[in-house]
């Protein structure tokens, strides 16, 4: 099959299936807008929670899934638009034919005008055509740009880990530096040339002494940005002036679009959405019963509502790795000396705990526990409060500590409840208060 690209049936049926791809790129266009449309949510719900839980390696994979989504649903859309203008043009020619500037009946001046600026009919249906098939086109040519952009900062992210945040000592670690500031250099070097190179539609290809340095270069960022599946598309896109003519034309108006996305409207100078519950703000998170969604995401801790009937709070803890690090900081003795937390395979069990018999495991535990109902502490009003949590997880299967408050006491009305922490610093022991949540108490 591969020799047959060169025989004249085979480049026949290439120029039926050209003539006749606006079918095909209609359909496969709008299968992909409402599958497209159908899995953004997910993504969005997705990437919200890897960044609210700070796991670097799921927020690129599901910010490369959410941009690449959005940068086809925006292209795709105006391919529809535009190709639906195509067809509309034809219809109207099938049943007027071209422009009759005569029969218009307009001064000279602005026949000419007209005759000039737009020309024929056929010609107007021409560009809709040639700018639709190569919308399509560049609908996943900019995706495929925008994932080499994001590998490329992967690669330069797992190198930092690898080389440079490690646990080696001595010798090794030293090595393991060197290696790793050369290879971030040449990765930040060869970023830079290939942004010009692209930018500049290859000028560093054109220059004999610069296309010497380059192309080393140019051969492993192939690899890295994964160009070798896509190159065949770029250069076929650019070796025409309405293709380059296009391409930029195209980066602007994407740098705008992420320009604008930027701005959001304020309709008070005092009053807007806090991120964090006060004495004069509510946040809906800090309230169990207004955790509706997957990715309302609980800021530090929640009681059951805003209004209080029961006799008692129920306070739920969340739980993160910053949490865990504050414990370790606050308990040195319970930092592990190789810590697994991250990516492990079920295959391979890297789980400190293996060595460790279970006597002491259930020990570390309680100690653990201990230390975290001594560094937290609950009041109410200024008021001390007994509490003891203990692990478990919410409605939405969220790990965190959960404790029950007992305020049969409390007067009826409106409360300010605060978590505060114990931190040592220069071996002072500090306390601070993690977050304040309001509510309102009124007995059944």
């Amino acid at each position: 099959m591969n020799k047959d690209y060169k025989s004249s049936v085979f480049k026949d049926l290439l120029d039926k299936l050209q003539q006749e791809s606006w079918q095909l790129e209609l359909l496969i266009s709008g299968f992909a807008i409402f599958g497209l449309f159908s899995t953004t949510e997910y993504i969005e719900i997705s990437y919200d929670i890897a960044q609210n839980e700070n796991k670097i390696a799921e927020i690129f994979l599901w910010y490369g899934a959410k941009v690449s989504c959005w940068i086809l649903i925006a292209n795709l859309l105006i391919h529809v638009i535009l190709r639906g203008l195509w067809i509309g043009a034809l219809g109207l020619r099938y049943i007027s034919g071209d422009i009759d500037y005569d029969e218009l009946n307009y001064t000279t001046k602005f026949t000419n005008f007209l005759q000039k600026k737009i020309g024929s009919f056929d010609k107007y249906i021409a560009t809709l055509e040639d700018y639709c098939s190569v919308l399509f086109t560049v609908s996943f040519l900019f995706v495929f740009y925008f994932l080499a952009c994001l590998f490329t900062l992967g690669t330069l992210l797992i190198t930092v880990f690898i080389f440079l945040d490690n646990n080696l000592n001595g010798v090794w670690d030293q090595i393991s530096i060197i290696i790793g500031v050369c290879l971030i250099i040449f990765i930040g070097i060869g970023s830079i040339l290939t942004f010009i190179d692209f930018i500049s539609q290859g000028f560093l290809k054109k220059k004999k002494w610069l296309a010497r340095i380059y192309f080393p270069i140019y051969k492993v960022f192939s690899f890295a940005t994964l160009s070798f599946l896509y190159r065949p598309l770029v250069y076929n896109f650019l070796d025409n002036k309405f293709g380059k003519r296009l391409s930029f034309i195209l980066i602007p108006v994407y740098v705008s679009i992420l320009f604008f996305s930027t701005f959001s409207y304020s309709s008070s100078n005092y009053l807007n959405p806090e991120r964090v519950s006060s004495e004069i703000y509510a946040n809906p998170n800090n309230y169990e019963n207004e955790i509706l969604k997957r990715n309302d995401f609980i800021q530090v801790a929640t009681i059951q509502s805003k209004v209080i009937t029961d006799s008692y709070i129920k306070v739920f803890l969340i739980f993160n790795e910053s949490l865990e690090d504050r414990i370790y900081s606050y308990n040195e003795g319970l930092k592990p000396k190789n810590d697994t937390r991250g990516f492990k395979s079920m295959m391979i069990d890297l789980n400190d705990y293996s060595t460790i018999s279970f006597q002491k495991r259930d020990s570390l535990r309680k100690a653990y526990h201990t230390t975290l109902n001594e560094m937290f502490s609950i009041t109410i009003d200024k008021e001390n409060f007994d509490s003891e949590f203990i692990a478990t997880t919410n409605k939405f299967d969220k790990l965190g500590f959960e404790t029950f408050i007992n305020i049969k006491s409390l007067k009826e009305g409106k409360h300010l409840l605060r978590i505060l922490r114990k931190v040592i610093r220069k071996k002072d022991t500090l306390q601070t208060t993690s977050v304040k949540i309001p509510f309102w108490y009124f007995k059944n």
